[in-house]
């Protein structure tokens, strides 16, 4: 029985990303121990991202339009959260995010072969969450659809929002007289995380552009994904947790107070 085209020009193209990852996290986890911060591989996942994306876009046997629209959007969105978390990891070094300080305090001895591991497992998450940009390069359907369009206009909507999101927690923060205060100013008076919920709809964003590609509804796995982590792994939980350790009451008070994702109404105090 002759092999699927499409099945095998998916496969190495997307074996090749996979492998991309898989290098460029091994070079992160080498520096990351030459630093002592292993911070740096929040940037390197989410800059990873646009030369995957560039790669399927120029492979890619799909329509034109469709690859080019594809690419912009994973290249603005990667090299913007890239370039915010470099400014963020830059200004703390050497001290080393909270996260991964308690990680390496865990691991003890095993912290090199864990933080290998642990890195290793972004390379497998950054191939897995790109197989949507794959799917949307190589269909060869002529012209964009409703859907394809309602998905670029939802990421536009997600990166305003993240990025006003960061803006402003960079404002309060940069300010002296709120030093020791909790965050509570534009979307963040109205969620706790607007920043991880945009984020999360830029995921939903790519979703629905990839739904008019062949087996695109399969990739529903992304987003899906990405609100678990967000809401019950390394998002919310651990970020709540550190943040109560730091503002105590006050932050305990927001949590009554504020939506925990989603953007809504506040209840009184």
């Amino acid at each position: 029985m002759p092999a699927n085209p499409m099945a095998t020009e998916l496969l190495r193209l997307w074996l090749a990303a996979l492998l991309f990852a898989v290098v460029l996290m091994a070079l992160t986890w080498r520096l990351a121990l030459r630093l002592a911060n292993a911070g740096i591989v929040d940037i390197a996942w989410a800059a990873g991202f646009a030369p995957v994306a560039l790669w399927f876009a120029i492979a890619g046997t799909g329509a034109p339009a469709r690859r080019a629209l594809i690419a912009a959007m994973v290249v603005a969105w990667s090299l913007r959260l890239g370039g915010y978390l470099l400014l963020r990891v830059s200004s703390q070094h050497p001290h080393e995010d909270r996260r991964y300080a308690r990680l390496r305090a865990g691991w003890g001895a095993n912290v090199s072969s864990n933080m290998l591991a642990f890195f290793q497992l972004q390379a497998a998450l950054l191939a897995l969450l790109s197989l949507p940009w794959l799917l949307i390069c190589l269909n060869a359907s002529p012209g964009l659809h409703p859907i394809e369009w309602a998905g670029a206009l939802l990421w536009l909507l997600a990166i305003a929002g993240e990025t006003l999101a960061d803006l402003q927690m960079q404002r309060f923060k940069a300010d002296p007289a709120q030093r020791g205060a909790v965050c509570q100013v534009g979307l963040w008076r109205y969620s706790r995380h607007p920043n991880y919920f945009f984020e999360w709809l830029v995921w939903v964003a790519y979703f629905l552009v990839a739904l008019e590609s062949p087996w695109g509804w399969l990739t529903l796995y992304c987003p899906a994904l990405m609100l678990y982590f967000l809401l019950r792994v390394t998002g919310i939980p651990l970020t709540e947790q550190l943040s109560l350790q730091r503002y105590g009451a006050a932050f305990a008070d927001y949590q009554r107070r504020t939506s925990a994702f989603v953007p809504w109404f506040r209840k009184r105090s």
